[in-house]
């Protein structure tokens, strides 16, 4: 077990007893009532990583009492605060969502990345991308009220050596001159071209290739499309794992186990690995590429990555925007102002008018 992380543990003020969240600007526990702040320790324990096999020596749960709700749109279960409720899903904005107990036979991460981005300069980063929006509705930029919510989100990392054998036939280029018929001033002619033709050879090969926090998303909530355009993480930030740091945020729960998740990242590894051998054929252009794999000393871990998730309405209309909890990048949605639209495409309309009306004078 990891130190001070029992199960059912809180986390209270030790100047008042109330209880206290983890706050991201202060980098540490931050009191709800008297604002006393008592800090982390980030050195106590080493990040582990554990060969694929290992399942069975993971710790299990979060070490810290949560409820859960589960979102029957999107199938995100999200773990909240002993004392929160839910009344819409954190990701889509969905109310259909039901509490359930947490899964308390769910691997325990083996470490996170502490929510850094905290929520001032997150919904000021919404103020700023919200009246950016190009072609948006102009009273977007008045928009109020909306909900920001920080969340851990479930990755998995790998590690592993890859080996590749390959085989294909390189095709190298070469031309030769032939004949052919054009029309000249209306009569036929007869005159030399260079055509480009193909020469075939059999080629084969051998690579060895390292992996090294290969990410695999663990959830159902945050889609692999959101997940990219988001961007990367910052491992480098990881710290062992301790349940001080979800105090007053939620986490979710992953969606896609272990098994699951090596699955993908096995088909990820196998798509570089052709790309990879792909460049490795000689020759100018090559057909029939086989590539072999084989993996091994494969390792993983567990993570939890932060999030900020936002949702607003306009005109009746929920809206979704996500915001990087290392970076604040925002990726989300917001609508369109199909006047604007219009009024572009009637402007474009008109200067290709002008401009073929000046060209033809």
């Amino acid at each position: 077990m990891l130190p001070n992380a029992a199960a059912g543990q809180a986390f209270k003020c030790k100047n008042c007893g109330a209880p206290a969240r983890w706050d991201p600007d202060a980098d540490a526990l931050r009191c709800e009532h008297c604002e006393s702040v008592t800090p982390v320790p980030r050195a106590q324990a080493a990040i582990v990583e554990r060969p694929l096999e290992a399942r069975a020596e993971a710790e299990t749960g979060l070490g810290v009492a949560v409820r859960a709700s589960r979102c029957s749109s999107c199938g995100a279960t999200v773990c909240l605060g002993e004392r929160e409720t839910a009344s819409a899903c954190v990701f889509c904005g969905s109310p259909k969502v039901l509490p359930q107990e947490a899964n308390r036979n769910a691997l325990r991460p083996e470490s996170l990345v502490p929510l850094d981005v905290g929520r001032a300069k997150a919904e000021q980063a919404f103020r700023t991308w919200i009246s950016s929006r190009w072609f948006r509705p102009n009273a977007l930029k008045h928009t109020k009220e909306f909900r920001a919510i920080g969340v851990y989100v479930p990755y998995w990392t790998f590690d592993c050596l890859a080996h590749s054998d390959w085989s294909a036939d390189a095709g190298y280029y070469y031309y030769v001159t032939v004949p052919a018929t054009v029309i000249v001033n209306g009569k036929l002619k007869v005159v030399m071209r260079q055509e480009r033709r193909v020469r075939w050879e059999p080629a084969w090969g051998a690579r060895d290739d390292a992996y090294d926090d290969l990410l695999v998303l663990g959830s159902k909530g945050l889609s692999e499309k959101l997940a990219a355009e988001l961007g990367g993480f910052d491992l480098k930030a990881l710290v062992p794992y301790r349940p001080e740091y979800l105090a007053g945020w939620r986490a979710e729960e992953y969606q896609v186990d272990l098994e699951g998740a090596w699955e993908l990242g096995k088909q990820r590894i196998a798509a570089t690995q052709q790309a990879r051998c792909s460049k490795d054929v000689p020759g100018d252009t090559q057909r029939n590429l086989a590539v072999h794999n084989t993996l091994s000393e494969i390792r993983w871990k567990h993570v939890l990555l932060p999030v900020w998730s936002l949702s607003y309405q306009f005109q009746g209309r929920p809206y979704s925007v996500l915001i990087h909890g290392q970076t604040a990048r925002i990726v989300g949605e917001a609508p369109l102002s199909w006047l604007k639209i219009a009024l572009l495409v009637g402007g474009i309309a008109a200067a290709v008018g002008i401009a073929s009306i000046a060209v033809n004078a």
